[in-house]
């Protein structure tokens, strides 16, 4: 299980850049993108966060996926089109093989909400975008 992994440099790539962010408000939900063909499984990636996130900078902080569709664009057609992860990645309509993915391949850290006042319910964004 790679989640396992990935889920630690996740972790440690937030660790890495509060620490230079002086006196920053604990995180409250970490949004990360996932492409389709990543290799990554979502779900595994939900468990191994919530185990690992335990005594660290994102213990308290919530984990929101979004999903990015594999997109690929066919260039003798000059069309985008969704190939079928496992079934077909060539062009539907000329069969030419999956040459320029557009999305799907992203894993990445979107941005970090964190809590404006650790007393109160209410949070604040920062728009941060770290690769992992």
């Amino acid at each position: 299980m790679h989640e396992t992994d990935m889920t630690k440099a996740l972790i440690l790539t937030i660790e890495d850049w509060l620490a230079e962010q002086p006196g920053h408000p604990p995180v409250k939900t970490v949004y990360l993108t996932v492409g389709e063909f990543a290799g990554v499984e979502p779900a595994s990636l939900q468990f191994a966060f919530q185990v690992q996130r335990q005594g660290t900078c994102v213990n308290d902080a919530e984990l929101v996926i979004e999903d990015v569709p594999l997109v690929a664009f066919c260039h003798p057609c000059q069309q985008e089109y969704r190939p079928e992860i496992g079934l077909q990645y060539g062009c539907p309509q000329c069969h030419s093989p999956m040459e320029d993915i557009r999305t799907g391949r992203e894993l990445k850290i979107d941005r970090l909400e964190f809590v404006a006042d650790p007393a109160s319910a209410s949070s604040t964004e920062t728009k941060q975008t770290v690769e992992v």
